[in-house]
């Protein structure tokens, strides 16, 4: 492995930091406006893993930052404060197992806000790419949404949701990541318009054979 190598592999890692222990964090979703911390998997010890995250949901919560580097070798410019936004509070699974192959650890910690049926307006949207993400924020949108949105308005409903504000990009790691806030009243003006213009069809139900 030559030095550029190196260097180009702990760029790509990133580690988490809270309560006097780190941890391996091979993805995670943070807002980087607030340093809110919306979604971490990592990998450690058992030990450290769980104290990392009692550290994160202590009241006050104790000081945690997510390094970019391997553990002990920070790159220049990662150094990142993180912390659990509070309206999460009690929303938060935490699911641990053994790696069977290192003989480590690996937790993944999410709010239950990036369940598609959990009852509460906001979401959380993990997608494994781009390109995948209007798809699913229309699935999530559809179960919340007071009006039946057909899934043929998915890049519709996403260009809108970006416009308004109502859908913001988290900086993320190994997952794409989105803070979804619909306003169910101005998307129904907007519906509205939109079918009225004509940039948006209502589907006729299909004939019945025979």
């Amino acid at each position: 492995m030559t030095v550029q190598t190196a260097m180009i592999d702990a760029e790509s890692l990133y580690t988490v930091n809270a309560g006097g222990f780190s941890a391996t964090a091979d993805a995670f979703a943070r807002d980087p406006k607030d340093g809110t911390l919306w979604f971490l998997s990592m990998v450690g010890a058992q030990t450290a893993l769980k104290a990392i995250w009692g550290s994160m949901l202590k009241q006050p919560p104790e000081p945690a930052h997510l390094i970019r580097g391997v553990d002990g070798i920070a790159i220049s410019g990662g150094y990142q404060r993180c912390v659990i936004p509070p309206t999460t509070i009690g929303t938060w699974t935490t699911k641990i197992q053994r790696l069977p192959s290192s003989g480590g650890w690996h937790a993944l910690v999410f709010t239950r806000m990036a369940e598609y049926a959990f009852e509460r307006d906001d979401f959380l949207l993990l997608a494994e790419s781009e390109d995948a993400a209007p798809a699913l924020h229309h699935r999530f949108l559809d179960r919340r949404s007071p009006l039946p949105l057909h899934r043929d308005w998915a890049e519709w409903l996403w260009k809108r949701g970006q416009r308004r504000k109502e859908i913001i990009r988290l900086d993320s790691q190994g997952i794409v990541a989105y803070r979804c806030s619909p306003d169910s009243e101005a998307l129904r003006e907007d519906l509205s318009m939109a079918v009225g213009m004509g940039a948006l069809t209502l589907q006729q139900p299909e004939a019945a054979d025979g």
